[in-house]
């Protein structure tokens, strides 16, 4: 699910409609919606492509995603 909302909040930053992300992706805008959704985790090649449509690097998705996950990890003390 991290990735997802990673490439949403990239998307909508950017003020991209998701129908034109997947379309620039080369996918559905129903399977774009499952990724954002975190009901599909998308293969390497695929995230290579929907950091292609966002013009970013697949490495700044990945980032986001860390530190997605790293925010809602819970925390020892």
């Amino acid at each position: 699910m991290a990735f997802g909302a990673a490439v949403r909040e990239e998307r909508t930053n950017q003020g991209i409609a998701q129908e034109t992300l997947a379309h620039l992706a080369g996918i559905e805008r129903s399977h774009m919606g499952k990724i954002e959704r975190g009901e599909h985790i998308p293969t390497l090649p695929l995230i290579l492509k929907i950091a292609r449509a966002l013009k970013c690097t697949a490495a700044h998705l990945i980032a986001r995603t860390e530190t997605r996950l790293m925010e809602s990890a819970p925390r020892s003390e």
